[in-house]
């Protein structure tokens, strides 16, 4: 039991030593070629089934605002 419990501690120590490290992550960005766009003269098409939808015609897409993350470090 000692024996696999030895085997397992190195093992776990092992893997977080090796593992990679994730490099910081890039803020999105959004251009306003890459939107869907609003059109109300654009017809709706009926899809039957799963599709890509290559030009998708929204009302709304979200919240487009950023906010820096504040941490005390805990």
């Amino acid at each position: 039991m000692w024996v696999q419990l030895a085997i397992f501690v190195v093992g776990l120590i092992l893997s977080y030593a090796l593992a990679p490290k994730p490099k910081d992550a890039e803020p999105a960005n959004i251009e306003p070629g890459d939107m869907p766009t609003v059109d109300p003269a654009k017809k709706i098409p009926i899809i039957f089934g799963t599709v890509w939808v290559e030009d998708p015609n929204l009302v709304w897409y979200g919240d487009l605002s950023t906010d820096k993350i504040k941490s005390d470090g805990k």
